[in-house]
C-alpha cells in the first residue's frame, strides 16, 4: 500500500489526454505534483488549475538528450521523490513502409528512449518504498498491423519496464507496467502520421487514470489490459 497524502509525485506529460486526468486524481488523493510537458502554456494552466498542490513546472522536450536530465533535477531540487509517472507519449499509423524517417524516430525517442532516460535519471532521487508508473498500451500485449513501429515502441516499453522493474526492486521501488485498451484520450487524432483506423469507442480518460491512481496505492504491478473495464 501507499498513501499518496503528501507524496511528491513527477508526472511527465501530465497536460496530456491522460496526463492530465492521472495528475488531477494523484492530487485529489493529497500528492503534491511536479508536472512536465512539452507545451509551458498548457502547463501554465494546469498548474493554475490544480493550485498550491503543484510544487513547479518544466517545460522540455523529451526527443533531446539532456531533457530527462533537466526535468528531474528541477523537481528533486525541493526533496526526494515519492514516486514518478511516464504519461508522455505519441502515435503513428500506416504501413511501415510509408513512414518516414522522423518519425520512426520521434516515435522511439517520445515512447522508449525518452522514458528510460528519465528512470536512469530519477531512480536515485526515488525514496525507498517508492514507486515509477509507465503508461505503455494494448499494443504491447498485441501488436496490430498499420501501427507496427507504435506497437514495436509500446512493447520495448513494457520489456524494459519487465526488466528494470527487477533492479529497482532492489531498491525497494515499484514499478508498475500499464497497458490500458483503447482511451478517448484525442491522441489518435494527431498522430504524427496516417490517419487512426476505425475503432470501437476508447475508455474514459478519468476513469482508466483513476484505475491507475488506484494501482498505485493499493502496491500493484501490472496493470494489462484486462484490468480495465468500460
Amino acid at each position: 500500500m501507499t498513501d499518496l497524502s503528501g507524496a511528491r509525485v513527477l508526472v511527465l506529460g501530465a497536460t496530456g489526454g491522460l496526463g492530465a486526468p492521472i495528475t488531477r486524481r494523484l492530487v485529489a488523493a493529497g500528492a503534491d505534483v511536479w508536472l512536465s510537458a512539452r507545451s509551458g502554456e498548457r502547463l501554465a494552466a494546469l498548474a493554475d488549475e490544480l493550485g498550491p498542490s503543484v510544487l513547479g513546472t518544466t517545460a522540455a522536450d523529451l526527443r533531446l538528450p539532456g531533457s530527462p536530465d533537466e526535468i528531474v533535477a528541477a523537481a528533486a531540487d525541493g526533496g526526494a521523490l515519492t514516486g514518478v509517472v511516464l504519461a508522455a507519449g505519441v502515435v503513428a499509423f500506416g504501413d511501415v513502409v510509408d513512414l518516414e524517417d522522423d518519425v520512426l524516430d520521434d516515435l522511439l525517442l517520445l515512447n522508449l528512449i525518452g522514458p528510460i532516460r528519465v528512470v536512469r535519471a530519477v531512480t536515485p532521487h526515488v525514496v525507498e518504498g517508492g514507486f515509477v508508473v509507465q503508461v505503455s498500451a494494448v499494443v504491447a500485449e498485441r501488436p496490430m498491423p498499420g501501427m507496427a513501429a507504435y506497437s514495436a515502441s509500446k512493447a520495448g516499453l513494457t520489456a524494459f519496464g519487465t526488466a528494470v522493474a527487477t533492479e529497482l526492486r532492489r531498491r525497494k521501488i515499484r514499478l508498475v507496467d500499464v497497458r490500458p485498451p483503447h482511451t478517448e484520450t484525442g491522441l489518435a487524432d494527431r498522430p504524427l502520421a496516417g490517419t487512426a483506423p476505425r475503432m470501437k469507442a476508447g475508455l474514459d480518460p478519468d476513469a482508466v487514470a483513476g484505475r491507475i491512481v488506484q494501482a498505485i496505492a493499493d502496491g500493484e504491478k501490472v496493470l494489462g489490459s484486462e484490468s480495465f473495464t468500460s
